[in-house]
């Protein structure tokens, strides 16, 4: 029986090893990031990009959600699409990589000491895939995050315009995510206020 997180490991703001070297091919080259307007078809990229995973994966699937910015209506954001997968075990390769490989996934980023992570990529079109296990308190706090900026317009703008302001200073985007964290932060102590759990 799949155990479920307590409150106290969805409410604490986990970080990987700094030790740790996560990627898998090398960083990548630094990227200009770009922030753009709200776009009604990332719904219904999500839904093709999803149909395509279940197709591939099968019964692998224990849970597959659209999460990130592109899944909030309104929301400026990188023209990208993020996914949460949860499989069974995310250290199990073999039951998920080959048959993701085969439909264009490449594996970019393996984080043992962050929830057993996984981050795969589509290039066309963009596509981040994050893969956890279902004990892993980050695909909850991706939705509550979600589903707090879909019911909370003033949030949704303080968002945005963290995000904006990140964008200058360049780097990799890793650097432009942890410039905006601040933010990220206090928006998840406010939701987690309001939901009883701090």
């Amino acid at each position: 029986m799949t155990r479920v997180p307590t409150s106290e490991e969805i409410t604490r703001h986990h970080d990987p090893d700094p030790a740790e070297n996560p990627w898998v091919n090398g960083p990548p080259p630094p990227e200009t990031v770009s922030i753009v307007a709200y776009d009604s078809e990332w719904p219904h990229r999500y839904q093709a990009a999803a149909s395509e995973i279940r197709a591939a994966l099968g019964s692998a699937v224990v849970d597959l959600q659209h999460v990130g910015s592109t899944s909030v209506e309104g929301l400026a954001a990188k023209d990208v699409i993020d996914i949460d997968l949860t499989v069974a075990d995310p250290r199990e390769e073999e039951l998920y990589l080959p048959s993701l490989t085969r439909i264009g996934y490449v594996l970019t980023v393996r984080e043992p000491s962050w929830h057993e992570h996984r981050c795969l990529r589509l290039d066309e079109p963009r596509v981040n895939l994050h893969v956890f296990g279902p004990e892993c308190p980050e695909v909850i706090r991706h939705r509550m995050f979600r589903d707090w900026l879909r019911a909370h317009p003033e949030e949704r703008a303080r968002y945005e315009d963290a995000k904006r302001a990140a964008v200058p200073g360049g780097g990799r985007v890793m650097d432009y995510n942890a410039r905006k964290q601040e933010t990220i932060r206090a928006i998840y102590d406010r939701l987690f206020r309001a939901a009883g759990m701090l």
